[in-house]
């Protein structure tokens, strides 16, 4: 897919990933507008990046999907491509009952829902252009969960399913349908991450991670799984409750002891 000229939308893009491959899209070339939730995040992106366009919108809410889609085809008629990019995570202990409805769901609605319907609202915009994607961003994760962050990994795993299928129903349109499944990245997704929790696990810098990105991209690899990323789904194939419990080590700092027979 050729990378420059295009109008891309990248969703969650004041910071991490997607404020990295705005950077890079913008030195190809291409008109870049970015969501975000933020007001001092959207300002240090602006005053970053002046060529950037910035609208504060929350994927995670289906009304300002809305009104978000509604701005775009106005303002941007010759977007092209979107990057499904927003995301959060948490550690949730299950056994806690005071964990809140929100605190359950939050990243379902942002991580899943918000791809799912923003993609679908876009569809019929995208399949006018001649040349148009639509790039889905997982997570390794979403091959082999991680169970400290059960739900996050669900939403990833339910993205690659939905992107799969995705593809399978644009394949006759005008739409490539990507997914980049990050590994561990140098992100702030990872700022308060458990030292004991990321030992043997090798974390990728953010300017690799997209280099990864658009290169596959441009030569249409419609899964990239740079780094880790790409063992995960191997030795889930391989060997999968032995990748399973290595990653499943990280409860022990949370779980409560087991009760005595």
């Amino acid at each position: 897919m050729k990378l420059s000229g295009n109008t891309i939308l990248i969703t969650g893009g004041t910071s991490g990933i997607g404020l990295e491959l705005a950077k890079k899209l913008l030195q190809k070339g291409n008109k870049v507008i970015v969501t975000g939730r933020s007001d001092s995040k959207i300002a240090a992106a602006k005053k970053l990046l002046p060529d950037l366009q910035v609208i504060k919108n929350d994927i995670g809410q289906a009304s300002e999907i809305e009104n978000l889609v509604n701005t775009v085809k106005k303002d941007f008629p010759d977007l092209n491509i979107l990057i499904n990019n927003a995301g959060i995570m948490q550690e949730l202990n299950l056994h806690d009952e005071s964990l809140t409805d929100n605190q359950l769901v939050g990243e379902l609605h942002t991580n899943l829902l918000g791809p799912i319907r923003l993609s679908h609202r876009l569809i019929p915009h995208l399949k006018q252009k001649s040349e148009s994607a639509i790039v889905n961003v997982s997570s390794g994760l979403a091959f082999v969960p991680l169970p400290i962050s059960p739900v996050y990994s669900a939403t990833k795993a339910g993205l690659n399913s939905f992107t799969r299928s995705l593809r399978a129903q644009l394949k006759t349109t005008s739409i490539r349908v990507f997914e980049l499944a990050p590994p561990a990245t140098a992100t702030p997704l990872l700022a308060d991450a458990n030292e004991m929790d990321m030992k043997g696990i090798s974390v990728m810098s953010v300017e690799a991670l997209v280099d990864a990105a658009l290169k596959g991209m441009e030569n249409d690899v419609y899964e990239i799984r740079p780094g880790q990323s790409n063992q995960l789904k191997w030795m889930n194939r391989i060997a999968p409750e032995f990748i399973f419990s290595q990653l499943s080590r990280t409860l022990d700092r949370i779980l409560p002891p087991a009760k005595s027979k």
